[in-house]
C-alpha cells in the first residue's frame, strides 16, 4: 500500500471491512427521518494500532446524516492492521448506509 499524505498507511475499504470486528449502527437522525432522507455517507477513518477509530471525517454525504454516521463509526473496532508483522496506524474510507424501514 502506498503511504498517504498524512503519513498513515492507506488501506482499501475491502481490507478494512475484513478487519472490522465491532460495527455500531448509526442512530437515524429524526430530522432526516421526517424529511425521508436516505443515502450513503462516505467517511475518512483513521484507525490506530489497537484498532480504535481515532477520527472520522466527512468525505461526501447528506449533511443531516453526516454526524450520525461519524458518531457510529467512532465506536467501531477493528483488528490491528499489520505491516511487516507490526501494528500500524491506518486510514481508509468507510461507507455508512441510511435506509428508512419500509422503503
Amino acid at each position: 500500500m502506498p503511504p498517504s499524505t498524512s503519513g498513515l498507511a492507506r488501506i482499501s475499504p475491502g481490507v478494512a471491512q475484513r478487519l472490522l470486528i465491532k460495527k455500531v449502527e448509526p442512530q437515524y437522525p429524526e430530522d432526516a427521518r421526517h424529511a425521508h432522507i436516505e443515502g450513503q455517507v462516505f467517511l475518512r477513518a483513521v484507525i490506530d494500532k489497537k484498532g480504535n477509530v481515532k477520527s472520522a471525517t466527512l468525505i461526501q454525504g447528506h449533511p443531516l446524516l453526516a454526524q450520525a454516521a461519524i458518531d457510529a463509526v467512532k465506536q467501531w473496532k477493528y483488528k490491528p492492521y499489520l505491516l511487516n508483522g507490526q501494528p500500524v496506524n491506518v486510514e481508509t474510507q468507510v461507507t455508512v448506509n441510511f435506509v428508512l424501514s419500509g422503503h
